[in-house]
């Protein structure tokens, strides 16, 4: 194919470089003409480094470099150019403008394509002569690598473009995705449940930024903290965000923002790009503390309450670690209780069981099958029995490798609960509203987000009856609509059908 692509910062170069050694022809234009030449020299120089290390040979990356053409101006004429890619700054009028321009200088079958993060597809395309031939399509960043795109249909595109652009995606290597015009697309979209989820929980005193992130990386299986991640990114960036796609689902509860972020903003508290953020990144250790050890008796004997799943296989791992637990009807005077807590919280457990305040911590049974055990403790506990529990809970079958262990506030489901259920119910109301397939949307944030598992699947893992569960004793214990279930888990639970079914199209 024949591709121009407008923009050579890092978005469109890093596009430049994917097509061109995807085997098209591409032209590079920019308002600045040196940005051009800058471009092509990094292209050039990846290139160079892909055949130092292998992946590619020298006779193919010369034939890559030699397909690119620097213009000298982004609206030259160019009768040969089949798809335009826009990727210059985020402002609604440029981009029309520019798409104005170019509807003057090339051909009308050439497909003209928008890499806008944040605008609306439409909108744009609303100020061209021709709405027809606009379409959204987005990269990620960096291009080469990030094996995603999201190809974005306006109300007016051309029904054949979207098809069309998915195979051009596809024969270049990456996965395309076709996802409705709506705020925030499908990736962005669906980030915003473990965002929020996060920054909820720091609102609520629930756990500190580096515990939070630690459960995280931990128990949900996530290469980087929500709160890492945010520092990565820039906290004005993924404010904005939040509050772009809060507005346009018209203030959704399961989108809302938190209060904490306008006043870091404004402290200059953004992340890695002005050194401090969540966390300080001008020290000698970089951004992840020393985690302290929990020091305690490990000899203590534990008692377990309950007579579900969760807590079974808590006696089990505990009997198998070599820890010395209670089977009685009731706790001894010196032993510990634990409480595995699914949506509820411990102080509930305390009143209805007439359980010992001071003795009784909460257990998150998503933490079981991980390297990290997350305790709860409420206002009453005892934090001697506390780090005595923790040791206890740090005890393995391998005595030369111990558990990790997570001291977290009482609240219902814990953190890693909340967590996966706002990101499970984030795309949940995703694929409610058609906005992307059940498939796509897993396949997306997989790709995009690098999550272990899509939202979807990952909610199957647990069980849609069981994840209902979850979060109707979410929303009925913190009262809040942000756990609220959706119809799509609701119906599915009910029916017996995993997350991952997509429903059936009635013909109108």
């Amino acid at each position: 194919m024949y591709i121009r692509i407008i923009g050579a910062g890092v978005m469109g170069r890093g596009i430049a470089q994917w097509a061109a050694v995807a085997g098209n022809t591409v032209e590079l234009a920019d308002a600045r003409p040196e940005s051009v030449r800058e471009a092509c020299t990094f292209i050039e120089d990846m290139l160079d480094r892909a055949v130092a290390k292998q992946r590619m040979s020298a006779e193919a990356a010369a034939a890559a470099c030699g397909r690119l053409i620097p213009l000298p101006t982004f609206d030259a004429p160019g009768d040969q150019v089949e798809l335009v890619i826009e990727a210059i700054h985020e402002d609604l009028q440029s981009k029309i403008d520019l798409f104005r321009r170019l509807e003057q200088v090339l051909p009308a079958t050439a497909v003209f394509s928008t890499n806008t993060s944040s605008l609306s597809v439409t909108r744009i395309a609303a100020g061209l002569d021709n709405p027809e031939r606009l379409i959204g399509l987005h990269f990620f960043n960096p291009a080469p690598l990030m094996k995603i795109v999201e190809v974005i249909p306006g109300v007016h595109t051309r029904p054949g473009i979207a098809p069309e652009l998915v195979e051009f995606v596809s024969h270049c290597g990456h996965r395309a995705v076709v996802v409705a015009d709506s705020p925030g697309f499908l990736v962005n979209h669906s980030g915003r449940g473990l965002i929020t989820g996060a920054l909820a929980l720091l609102e609520e005193s629930v756990a500190g930024v580096e515990t939070i992130d630690r459960i995280a990386r931990d128990v949900l299986g996530l290469r980087m903290g929500p709160f890492e991640l945010t520092d990565l990114t820039g906290l004005d960036v993924t404010a904005s965000v939040i509050t772009t796609i809060w507005s346009g689902f018209a203030d959704s509860d399961r989108l809302r923002p938190s209060y904490l972020t306008d006043n870091r903003v404004a402290a200059g508290l953004l992340g890695r790009k002005t050194g401090r953020g969540f966390y300080d990144y001008g020290t000698d250790e970089g951004a992840r503390p020393v985690e302290p050890v929990i020091a305690g008796d490990s000899s203590r004997p534990v008692w377990v309450t309950g007579d579900g799943s969760h807590a079974a296989e808590l006696r089990l791992s505990l009997s198998k670690a070599g820890a010395t637990f209670e089977d009685g009807d009731r706790a001894s005077a010196e032993a510990i209780v634990l409480v595995p807590t699914w949506g509820t919280t411990v102080a509930a457990a305390v009143a209805a069981q007439g359980l010992p305040p001071a003795r009784t911590l909460g257990f998150d049974p998503l933490s079981l099958a991980t390297s990290r055990r997350v305790l709860a403790l409420t206002p009453a506990t005892d934090l001697a029995v506390a780090r005595d529990a923790a040791a206890v809970l740090a005890r393995t079958e391998n005595v030369a490798v111990q558990n990790r262990v997570s001291l977290v506030h009482d609240t219902p489901g814990s953190v890693a609960q909340r967590l996966l259920s706002s990101i499970v119910s984030v795309a949940a109301s995703i694929a409610e509203r058609s906005i992307a397939t059940p498939t796509d949307i897993d396949d997306a944030v997989t790709a995009g987000l690098g999550y272990p598992h899509g939202p979807l699947a990952w909610g199957d893992r647990i069980g849609a009856a069981q994840l209902l569960d979850l979060q109707q004793s979410l929303h009925r214990n913190t009262g809040d609509q942000r756990y609220r279930p959706t119809r799509w888990v609701t119906e599915r639970a009910q029916l017996g059908l995993p997350l991952i079914h997509q429903r059936k199209e009635i013909a109108s």
